[in-house]
């Protein structure tokens, strides 16, 4: 039994997102190409799970992310990045700003909490990252560039 299938999804995440290159690839695929970053992490969980995934259950889960997303972690996110734009030097800004990060991070960590609630058990041994991660950018509604998507599956392999 490997590694992922055994291990929750939050410290699996974690742990890919700590791996070099995977954080700025994530950003990237975040704020240039509309990707959810814990959405991109869940497909990649499933997949090195051996956990399955269909067009309806990505879809599913892709408006459950969207929600959660829309609901929580944009307004925190777009909160903290305003905050480091108008922030002075001030330690009170400062701390302030982190508490927001806190609350974000916190955010995503629920949201994968929740993909993780809604995922059905492992079935065998790993599936094919690439096509995984595909099927849910389709499902979220943006497929970012051939090279991203090969890249990123590469990374977190």
């Amino acid at each position: 039994m490997s590694r992922a299938t055994r291990e929750a999804l939050w410290p699996w995440s974690l742990d890919v997102y700590g791996r070099q290159g995977i954080e700025p690839l994530l950003l990237e695929l975040q704020d240039a190409h509309g990707q959810c970053v814990p959405f991109l992490l869940w497909s990649l969980w499933l997949a090195a799970s051996g956990r399955p995934l269909d067009a309806p259950k990505a879809a599913a889960c892709a408006e459950l992310a969207r929600a959660w997303q829309g609901a929580a972690v944009s307004p925190l996110r777009k909160l903290r990045r305003d905050l480091k734009a108008k922030a002075k030097s001030a330690r009170v800004e400062v701390r302030v700003r982190e508490c927001v990060k806190a609350l974000e991070l916190e955010a995503e960590r629920m949201l994968l909490q929740m993909l993780e609630e809604a995922s059905d058990p492992p079935s065998g041994p790993a599936t094919d990252a690439e096509a995984t991660l595909r099927l849910a950018m389709r499902a979220w509604g943006v497929l970012p560039p051939a090279a991203l998507i090969a890249r990123l599956t590469e990374l977190a392999a």
